[in-house]
């Protein structure tokens, strides 16, 4: 399977038990998600890697008998030609101190990630990750001259087990196509977003 472009990236917080956190204060939003979308924002890249490693092979009568398989560590290197500050700050776990600044604390919380892009048949694929940690672990700036010096938000996600043990088969990832008949995209939100109740209203719905 060959895909093409970014469609989307959307993010959700989820709680302890992995159910989204649907308040704007506690969590990014009223619905509990977040779809990077608006003026001048969005997902300029999104690559998934750690999915599987070679498995070590076992040897027995002189020959290979047996391989054995590690677990997955999907890692997603992220970025944004721009994100909502504030929503930023909130999935990488920085608290507001009420007076402008944002400083980081620990434990960091529990992020939901969904990646959409398409097949070249423009079928759409999605990769949903229900529990993960999200790292900004620098930021560039460089002067600004007679050209504009931009600086795009980069990210790293990196996954983890789902927080409910039916969840993806208790693994860190899951992939869909709109092409299969047993497809529902609001099925698909629900388990990647803990719980999440499709609003018609809602931009994610698409």
């Amino acid at each position: 399977m060959s895909t093409h472009g970014v469609k989307d990236v959307t993010f959700g917080l989820v709680d302890s038990t992995g159910t989204i956190i649907a308040d704007a204060t506690k969590g990014i939003s009223t619905t509990g998600i977040y779809l990077v979308d608006g003026d001048a924002e969005g997902a300029t890249q999104a690559n998934v890697t750690g999915l599987e490693a070679a498995g070590t092979v076992g040897y027995a009568n002189d020959g290979p008998k047996r391989v054995s398989n590690g677990s997955m560590e999907p890692q997603v290197a992220l970025e944004f030609l721009d994100i909502n500050f504030d929503i930023l700050q909130k999935l990488k776990g920085f608290v507001n101190d009420g007076k402008g600044g944002w400083t980081r604390q620990l434990p960091k919380p529990h992020v939901a990630m969904l990646v959409h892009s398409r097949s070249y048949g423009g079928v759409d694929i999605y990769e949903g990750f229900a529990n993960g940690q999200l790292i900004e672990a620098g930021m560039n700036h460089g002067t600004d001259n007679n050209a504009e010096t931009d600086a795009n938000t980069t990210l790293t996600y990196q996954g983890l087990d789902p927080l409910k043990a039916d969840t993806f088969g208790g693994q860190p990832y899951k992939i869909w196509t709109s092409a299969d008949t047993g497809f529902d995209k609001a099925v698909m939100m629900a388990e990647v977003f803990g719980g999440y109740k499709t609003a018609s209203s809602d931009p994610a719905n698409g």
